[in-house]
């Protein structure tokens, strides 16, 4: 697991002798872990969501633990790190004490030692030593570095040695020096990695100080120069310091408007009142959290505070989300309860034979099944299975007991007939919605005349519907226009079916099945733009998705605008 492979990583960097160069690495090493983690925990949520919106129980997979492991390592770390810096801070300042101590000695040589030779050769211990001693306190290095030049300026100007030996010494000295100031200038614009260049700096800064004095004459303005193009790169190294102050407070600032941003909308969750809402709010928390993983990281104090900011709004709005799923699942259930009541209410009508009354009761029941809106995809497929057969069983036996009436059957066959021949030569006129009303029309009064004979009910209800089909396809409709009239004219058509109980509840399952895979679609659609990278190619991706989910969603509202057309019969 790559949680575990990044703990194995920590370890082994605590386990090499010199941590004081590997901060950085191991701090990428901490955000790679936070952000794998964030990840893994948001695959958790959103699957545990996918399994409570499916009525599934999902064991979610602890993390602590690695989190644990991770942290304990990488804070045994973080510690023996501290204690090399302190070490290191407590042998630069024995550094520095010695580095006085040699500049107070010589001093003592500079102003007391009269003898050349012994001068010389205390001048030598002194450098020798001074080479020999480490790093001292960066703040100090300058003050000392140029105390310590100074010193040897004077100490050399005041040894005598043969007028030869000086003007041959003085003479490569300057030329040694004008290269190492041509170096220096070099380092100031070369592109180099920052731990280089402050190596190369301090390398070139010991070179200067072993190299010896020049001319009298030319010594202000060779050190002047010297120290220009030193504080030029330190200039440089100063400026990259603050310029990485300034993106790590960039960071900061931009999660910190992420988090300000998720706080201001949580605190409008009142208003979420439908699964549609908290739907639209999870896909915009799921872009939060894209967008942080993008965002590079802070101060490590700043950093680790505003994470923990970050990390409990998105929990508090994701027990928010959950609680909102109880409470719905509630009110669901309360439905179920009121709708099994109908049921039973329906069932004791199954064997009425007082046609009118009963089926005036069971028309109020489908109205009230209707009013208490759905249980739940759970539950509302079985419940309307019940109702709709308790229903059904009263009907038909209605039906059957109708069915012989011969008399009325004989005079509704011939209604029906004389208007499917009507029908039939029927001819469109130019004006469409002339047109329409008078198709409606041919509709409605099928479906106002009563029941034919058993044989003769599919055979005219063909009959009209290909004639009324024909004459629809006429009209040449486009568009949406095209789509609501055939829908309309399919229920009215249906309506006039003899089977028009089942064949109503297939137009039912259809659309919810549509509706059903459109919604899926969008969440796969929606969960990909998480995986997207920040980048000019995923932009566009992201725009394509993004204009495929709002196709869908249109879609849906059609889809749906279709299925409260549909009567419950």
């Amino acid at each position: 697991m790559e949680l575990q492979h990044l703990t194995e990583q920590i370890v082994a960097l605590s386990q090499q002798e010199d941590l004081l160069q590997l901060g950085r690495s191991a701090g990428e090493i901490k955000q790679q872990f936070e952000d794998l983690l964030i990840e893994l925990e948001r695959q958790e949520q959103v699957k545990r969501l996918n399994a409570n919106d499916a009525g599934e129980t999902y064991e979610e997979i602890d993390y602590k633990p690695f989190k644990e492991a991770f942290f304990e390592a990488f804070n045994q770390f973080v510690t023996k790190r501290k204690a090399q810096q302190q070490l290191q801070q407590t042998l630069e300042a024995q550094n520095l004490k010695l580095k006085k101590d040699l500049i107070t000695r010589l001093k003592e040589v500079i102003d007391n030692e009269e003898k050349i030779g012994t001068a010389f050769q205390a001048y030598k211990e002194i450098h020798e030593t001074w080479k020999k001693i480490g790093a001292i306190p960066r703040e100090h290095r300058e003050t000392i570095q140029k105390e310590y030049s100074r010193l040897l300026e004077i100490f050399f100007y005041n040894i005598k040695i043969y007028k030869e030996l000086k003007d041959h010494d003085y003479r490569r000295n300057k030329q040694l020096k004008e290269d190492l100031i041509f170096k220096l200038k070099q380092l100031r614009v070369a592109a180099l990695e920052q731990r280089d260049l402050e190596g190369q700096l301090h390398a070139l800064q010991d070179e200067w100080e072993e190299i010896g004095p020049v001319q009298n004459e030319d010594w202000e303005l060779m050190k002047n120069a010297y120290w220009e193009a030193v504080r030029g790169i330190y200039d440089k190294i100063n400026e990259h310091y603050e310029a990485q102050r300034q993106v790590l407070k960039a960071n900061i600032e931009t999660k910190k408007k992420i988090v300000a941003d998720l706080a201001a909308r949580i605190e409008d969750s009142a208003n979420w009142s439908t699964f549609k809402h908290w739907e639209t709010q999870t896909a915009y928390i799921l872009e939060l959290q894209a967008q942080w993983k993008t965002i590079g990281s802070g101060s490590r104090k700043d950093n680790e505070a505003v994470y923990q900011s970050f990390r409990v709004l998105c929990d508090e709005f994701f027990a928010a989300k959950k609680l909102f799923s109880k409470e719905i699942d509630a009110a669901s259930q309360e439905i179920v309860a009121k709708k099994k009541v109908l049921i039973d209410k329906a069932q004791a009508f199954g064997a009425s034979t007082d046609w009118k009354n009963a089926a005036e009761q069971l028309k109020k029941l489908q109205r009230q099944w209707q009013e208490l809106g759905s249980a739940g995809q759970r539950h509302e497929n079985k419940l309307w299975k019940d109702f709709r057969g308790a229903c059904n069983a009263f009907f038909d036996a209605r039906q059957a007991h109708f069915a012989g009436q011969e008399a009325e059957n004989t005079e509704n066959l011939n209604a029906k007939l004389a208007l499917i021949d009507a029908v039939n030569s029927y001819a469109l006129p130019t004006e469409k919605q002339a047109a329409l009303a008078q198709l409606r029309d041919f509709q409605q009064q099928f479906n106002a005349i009563g029941q034919v004979g058993i044989k003769e009910k599919q055979s005219t209800y063909t009959a009209f519907k290909t004639r009324m089909d024909e004459l629809y396809k006429g009209l040449k409709l486009e568009g949406q226009e095209k789509e609501r009239v055939f829908f309309q004219a399919k229920l009215e058509g249906i309506l006039a079916s003899p089977d028009k109980q089942r064949l109503l509840q297939a137009e039912r399952q259809e659309l919810r099945k549509q509706i059903d895979y459109l919604q899926k679609d969008i969440l796969t659609l929606e969960n990909n733009l998480g995986f997207f990278a920040r980048s000019k190619g995923a932009d566009q991706l992201r725009l394509d998705v993004q204009k495929k989910v709002e196709e869908a969603q249109q879609k849906i509202q059609g889809l749906k605008a279709k299925l409260k057309l549909i009567p419950n019969e």
